[in-house]
């Protein structure tokens, strides 16, 4: 009889791990809502300089394309339902490659030489890109990068900064965080490229 309960136990124990994993597989293939951002407007054209856009660099939690959440300045938690169309910083390379392309004032604006010897190479290091969110606060979100522009026919620095931006989120839902991160991108895209095309007249 107690063989028997214990065989019993074995066999439920068994059960419930296959339907915990079951559950797993099942929440693993759930869709996740996909977002993206836009890069800055403008005319395009004119100007005689090319400026090749490196790959972005980022620090391990933001090389995903998770939402990143920050309830605390160590912790690092990701939203549940949603995602970026790329990795962050393969998503901040985009934004910038459209949004000098849109500023105008540059011949040829690309991720790649292509054969061409380019006049400037945009380097760029992600350093926040994240949405802060104290337990019982509404999220902020926090954008910043440091940008090194490096002169290609000597091969030497010819300027770097860090700009930041941030923006306060309406509430915490998904839909108004991705809100704060657009203001924030767009707030922080305007003092890169503006200080962009400064640097390579």
């Amino acid at each position: 009889m107690r063989a028997l309960t214990r065989s019993t136990l074995l066999v439920a124990t068994l059960m419930l791990a296959g339907c915990g994993a079951v559950t797993s597989l099942s929440r693993a293939s759930e869709q996740l809502d996909t977002y993206t951002l836009s890069p800055l407007p403008g005319p395009g054209g004119g100007g005689a300089r090319h400026v090749v856009v490196e790959p972005v660099t980022a620090g391990g939690a933001l090389s995903t394309d998770r939402i990143l959440i920050k309830p605390s300045r160590v912790q690092a938690q990701y939203l549940p339902d949603a995602r970026w169309s790329d990795p962050a910083p393969a998503l901040v390379q985009t934004l910038l490659v459209g949004s000098l392309q849109n500023a105008g004032g540059f011949r040829l604006v690309a991720r790649e030489a292509a054969g061409l010897i380019p006049d400037y190479t945009l380097m760029t290091e992600l350093r926040d890109f994240q949405a802060e969110a104290p337990p019982g606060a509404t999220p902020v979100v926090r954008v910043a990068m440091v940008l090194t522009l490096i002169r290609e026919s000597d091969r030497s620095v010819a300027s770097s900064r860090r700009v930041e931006a941030v923006a306060q989120a309406a509430s915490d839902t998904t839909g108004d965080v991705v809100v704060a991160f657009e203001a924030a991108v767009t707030q922080a895209l305007g003092q890169a490229i503006g200080w962009a095309r400064a640097q390579a007249r």
